[in-house]
């Protein structure tokens, strides 16, 4: 029987559909995992077909493409080298399951199936698999694994079942996305398995990007004593190799690994950002990113990510001005993009403006300027950005916040124009805690300056949209720290009307905060994609019916 076991981890970025990559990934990770002398190399959940892999999995062609890739994976593991611990989508008898796959000597070894499938938040799995039964432990080199699948750990019976079927150690495949507090949730349900099972835990994360997503890694051990022996870093793809051995009680313990750093929050936010929008532009084949820079916070913080996720050469900036954009806005979006280092291009969009007025002058006859014509600005602005876009190839990048998103304080084939948005899911308090982050330091891992991004000034000034003259935004909204305090409870809390109330907040101002929350819901089904968050991001989390007649929540 075994008395010492290398494990490595293989946190890994792979790309949904690419299997071919996917494959050369995994492959590239065991020969680095093998001059290392381990045993067992475990990677994601669903890394050969890269994970949510969606209705890919319903299409029996891309089934057989996977089905190749285990083929050729396993057939690797006859040289002597380490065995492979992966995720697949397996199709069996007719059902489709997420798996754990077991190769070794050649040949596929074991395969349990998922047995917990998540269906709520952004998880649709029951749609496309169907549920294994509770597994038993898998044999590898004469040590019993106990494997579970991402979400079979986030319940007792799993890890119930492979302690009673005498695993010694439990190892769980995962491809869990980020939101803010996460991590510290996986790793107290990591220790809850560990103190009810008495058997040290191996949590194995992907990192990267893919569409909405973001999963930032931070793979970690846990020792049979629930406690965190090595931790894996976040935000960029690691093979952490642990090193085991029995004692006399004949428990697997860990030798003590690398333990980086936690992040805070601002910082975390902005890793997410960075790496959503760089895989995001990266795997779909964009040259880079265009972004409307207007001198305000939200556009100035959206450039900073791009500058720092694809390096300020990749990043052209356009400046937009109308009869009513300020000295001061024009000032700062020059110095940010002198700041960073980015490209600025400056397009008046008044001959447009002009154009428009003169197009329907005798269909407007009798009326009065109102927001009709503040959208034709936002419009003129989206339309240059999408003609640039065609014109040069890179993707528009959309810079409206959550704050503005959820009350509908935007304007649809305006400012809602873009390919993605990295502000989507990030409160416009939030925006100035992470503006101020980073004009203090450059995230590891970033592309752009040293030093400030933006002006102070830029963070300072009250927000406006510049649609008309002496504008602000709390001409339109309630004070930000209220109104983004409102809709937490609202969105992430799915409080009533009442319940907020109670919380210390004016009946009035959360009534209308509620009503215009409600009657956006259909610009929202218009928005680009864009890094989720917090724990409920609109569009796969937050799904309210636009045609609703249903004005009051209890």
């Amino acid at each position: 029987m075994s008395e010492s076991l290398v494990l490595a981890l293989a946190q890994i970025n792979p790309t949904v559909g690419a299997v071919a990559t996917n494959v050369e990934r995994i492959r590239a990770a065991r020969a680095e995992a093998g001059a290392a002398g381990a045993h067992l190399v475990v990677c994601p959940e669903l890394s050969v077909s890269g994970y949510p892999p969606e209705d890919l999995v319903c299409r029996e062609s891309f089934l057989a493409l996977v089905r190749e890739g285990v083929g050729e994976l396993a057939r690797d593991t006859d040289d002597g080298g380490p065995g492979l611990l992966l995720g697949a989508p397996w199709a069996e008898g007719g059902r489709r399951h997420n798996a754990a796959l077991l190769l070794d000597g050649g040949r596929i070894v074991a395969i349990r199936h998922k047995h917990h499938l998540p269906n709520y938040g952004v998880f649709d799995e029951a749609r496309v698999f169907v549920p294994g039964p509770r597994p038993m432990p898998m044999s590898f080199r004469g040590i019993r694994l106990g494997v579970m699948v991402c979400e079979d750990m986030w319940h007792p019976d799993v890890a119930e079942a492979l302690r009673d079927g005498e695993a010694e150690l439990l190892i769980v495949l995962n491809g869990s996305p980020f939101d803010l507090g996460k991590h510290g949730r996986r790793l107290a349900n990591a220790a809850a398995r560990v103190g009810e099972s008495a058997l040290p835990l191996v949590y194995v994360n992907q990192v990267g990007g893919q569409d909405e997503l973001v999963f930032d890694g931070a793979s970690f051990v846990l020792g049979e004593d629930g406690d965190v022996v090595a931790l894996a870093p976040s935000w960029r793809e690691a093979l952490m190799v642990s090193r085991w051995s029995r004692d006399d009680a004949r428990v697997w313990r860990c030798a003590p690994g690398p333990r980086p750093a936690s992040t805070g929050p601002s910082e975390a936010v902005y890793q997410a950002m960075m790496l959503g929008l760089r895989d995001y532009v990266e795997k779909n084949g964009f040259p880079g990113v265009l972004i409307g820079l207007s001198g305000g916070i939200d556009s100035a913080l959206s450039a900073a990510v791009a500058a720092d996720a694809l390096g300020p050469e990749r990043v052209r900036c356009v400046m937009m001005p109308s009869p009513y954009t300020s000295r001061d806005s024009l000032e700062d979006a020059a110095a940010v993009a002198h700041l960073l280092g980015v490209q600025l291009d400056t397009i008046s969009i008044e001959p447009a403006m002009d154009a428009f007025q003169a197009m329907t002058a005798a269909a407007f006859a009798g009326t009065s300027p109102d927001i009709t014509e503040e959208n034709i600005q936002a419009r003129a602005r989206g339309l240059t950005l999408m003609a640039l876009s065609n014109k040069f190839g890179p993707m528009v990048l959309s810079t409206g916040n959550k704050s503005e998103m959820s009350v509908g304080y935007a304007t649809l084939y305006g400012d809602m124009c873009g390919g993605y948005s990295v502000l989507k899911d990030v409160y416009k308090t939030t925006v100035f805690e992470v503006s101020r982050w980073r004009n203090a330091q450059r995230p590891e891992g970033g592309r752009g300056p040293l030093g400030l991004v933006m002006p102070e000034r830029v963070i300072t000034k009250p927000p406006t949209a510049e649609l008309r003259h002496n504008q602000t935004d709390q001409d339109s909204l309630p004070p930000y720290d209220q109104l983004d305090a409102i809709l937490a409870l609202f969105i992430e809390g799915e409080l009533g009307l009442a319940e907020v109330v109670a919380r210390g907040h004016d009946e009035a101002t959360v009534h209308r905060v509620w009503r215009m929350l409600t009657l956006a819901e259909y610009k929202r089904r218009q928005a680009p994609p864009g890094v989720k968050i917090t724990e409920r991001s609109f569009g796969r989390e937050r799904r309210y019916p636009i045609t609703n007649g249903y004005r009051v929540l209890r």
